[in-house]
């Protein structure tokens, strides 16, 4: 097993926590969350035997993300293992541009699954362990609402909104 890198961002929602390998790939990351929930998010054969305190070069996109570039995290190298379907799908949701959402069935049919097969392409979503970076946030229930995530409705909410993007409904 490998090394691993850890690093912390103060965001407007919390502390933003990644986990970086040797070569800057990111390989999980999510707001308010310890170094072991990182951890225990990253697949088992990515899972470090060791976690360091360190600067992540991923930790500038985050910033300038939240600083107005909400293209910078698209721009950070990621490494995940997964199914086909979930490595399709994450790569599908690094297609989906900064301020652009799409629904559960949308996604589905992009992934070549029957548009009835939401909870198949939510797992995806649900199994992405670097948050910001693969913007599963990004996808919505067809009504427009928010669906799950991970580390909260409220800061899927506020991504969305950061990203001005149309399509969603806020209900508060």
């Amino acid at each position: 097993m490998m090394h691993a890198i850890v690093d912390v961002v103060d965001t407007p929602h919390g502390p933003f926590t990644m986990l970086a390998d040797d070569d800057g790939a990111v390989l999980g990351a999510g707001w308010n969350t310890t170094v072991d929930d990182v951890v225990a998010r990253v697949h088992v054969q990515l899972r470090p035997s060791g976690v360091t305190a360190g600067r992540v070069h991923a930790a500038e996109a985050v910033r300038a993300y939240y600083g107005g570039d909400i293209a910078a995290p698209g721009r950070v190298q990621v490494r995940q293992h997964g199914t086909d379907l979930q490595n399709a799908g994450w790569q599908r949701l690094r297609d989906v541009a900064p301020g652009q959402t799409k629904t559960y069935a949308e996604f589905a049919d992009e992934l070549g699954q029957d548009p009835g097969a939401v909870r198949a392409v939510a797992a995806v979503c649900a199994r992405n362990a670097v948050a910001l970076f693969v913007p599963c946030h990004r996808v919505l229930r067809a009504d427009g609402s928010l669906g799950g995530f991970a580390w909260g409705l409220e800061v899927k909410r506020a991504l969305l909104a950061h990203e001005n993007a149309p399509g969603f409904v806020s209900l508060f």
